[in-house]
């Protein structure tokens, strides 16, 4: 009898059997997407595969509608019972799918009030499908596997409605991190900033926290012929708004990292002849560093409170903080980089691997990478005749994916799980 192959084998080859089948999945759910919290179908359609592939746990209902599934390996697992996260995110995005599929989203649903086009614009039906595909494999393994692997479905990563808890932090908070606990996680993300097929990863930072502003300056309303008579909120604004640009440019040290203070919208006035009572900002603000996320906090507030204040009006600043930074862990990054690098270089379409820059995009995988290393890295889905700089992005309408990638990323997450468990079993 010949010697059973190494598992990297049996896992390109399982993979490549099952490759129709995860591209089915994608297409299914980018067909039903569904909100954040939201997530009924999916999550149902998650928790009977698993079940179905005889899991030890299968557990609902997690954040409200996230599962966490517990495959225990059939191998002894180290001397701290060596277990493994994988993690994949199930929500879609309010937008309005405008790319002509036979598969493309018609739905609609309600969001913090507004009705509103539902699409995954940002790739999620493809982890969702990866991480199932990924699933069917090691529950075929199990036998061979050290250790456990927890899978993480999670819902609302795109943040959950207005008023609602919500994503990886409530998953957190209900205890998917514990009995057992994991001592690594890994994620991916699809991107069109890669051709499919390729990995990018970095260590260290790699997506930047994400912060909401909101800022209200109240003037004093009065007729726009006689501006003498009142204070203009409008004009305060918009000096707040160009003042604003001064703390990134000339107050931070950037040669540390790179940060983003921007203003998406101005809310004011309902006429062109009255200056208004009142006028609201909101914006985001992106850093890659704890320290210099404060300082934008603590400078964004004197600024704007400054120069409200020198034009006679008052300004309330609101910072909430959304995501820390998406931070690799060196250390389980170096160890995993030749994995990664393996699967990059193999199977029927090898594309390579390259280290990303730094994105200022947000993931709230970071929740996680705060109490357990983590590795969190892209799998490029652009088609290879479009130059990836002229892709629809992720979040847009028209964002495309060259379903070729996922087998690159079923072959990635659940190499990275075997290796790693491997490892922790010495």
């Amino acid at each position: 009898m010949s010697p059973q192959p190494p598992l990297a084998d049996r896992i390109a080859a399982l993979t490549a059997a099952l490759e129709p089948q995860v591209i089915a999945w994608r297409r299914d759910l980018h067909q039903h997407p569904e909100l954040g919290n939201r997530e009924f179908r999916t999550a149902a359609i998650v928790a009977d595969h698993l079940r179905a592939l005889g899991f030890d746990e299968v557990r609902t209902g997690v954040a409200h509608t996230g599962v966490v599934g517990l495959l225990k390996g059939g191998l002894p697992g180290g001397a701290d019972g060596g277990v493994v996260a994988l993690r994949a995110d199930m929500d879609a995005l309010p937008v309005t799918e405008e790319v002509d599929l036979p598969f493309a989203s018609r739905a609609r649903a309600v969001w913090n009030g507004e009705e509103v086009g539902v699409m995954h614009a940002c790739g999620h039906d493809c982890h969702v499908a990866i991480l199932m595909g990924v699933a069917s494999i090691l529950a075929s393994l199990r036998a061979d596997i050290p250790g456990c692997i927890k899978f993480l479905f999670q819902p609302a990563e795109e943040m959950p409605p207005e008023g609602e808890e919500g994503g990886a932090a409530l998953m957190i908070k209900e205890g998917v991190l514990e009995s057992p606990t994991p001592s690594a996680i890994f994620g991916l993300h699809v991107t069109s900033r890669q051709p499919a097929g390729v990995i990018g990863y970095r260590p260290g930072p790699t997506m930047a926290s994400s912060d909401k502003l909101r800022i209200t300056v109240q003037g004093k309303q009065t007729h726009g012929a006689a501006p003498w008579l009142g204070v203009d909120p409008i004009v305060t604004s918009a000096q707040i708004v160009l003042g604003l640009q001064t703390i990134v440019s000339r107050t931070l040290d950037l040669n540390r990292e790179p940060a983003v203070v921007t203003i998406g919208a101005i809310k004011g006035g309902v006429r062109e002849n009255i200056i208004p009572d009142s006028v609201e900002m909101r914006g985001t603000i992106r850093s890659f560093d704890e320290g210099m996320r404060d300082a934008i906090h603590e400078r964004v507030t004197q600024l704007a409170e400054g120069i409200a204040a020198g034009s006679r009006a008052t300004c309330k600043v609101c910072i909430t903080k959304n995501y820390p930074v998406t931070r690799n862990d060196p250390v389980l990054t170096e160890q995993m980089v030749p994995t990664l690098t393996r699967v990059a270089s193999t199977g029927p379409r090898p594309m390579g691997i390259e280290v990303v820059p730094k994105a200022t995009g947000a993931e709230d995988f970071s929740f996680f990478q705060r109490l357990i290393p983590g590795l969190f890295f892209f799998v490029g889905v652009t088609p290879p005749e479009i130059e990836p700089s002229k892709a629809y992005s992720n979040h847009s309408p028209r964002f495309v994916v060259d379903e070729r990638g996922l087998e690159v990323g079923v072959r990635a997450l659940a190499n990275l799980a075997v290796d790693y468990l491997a490892s922790k079993a010495g």
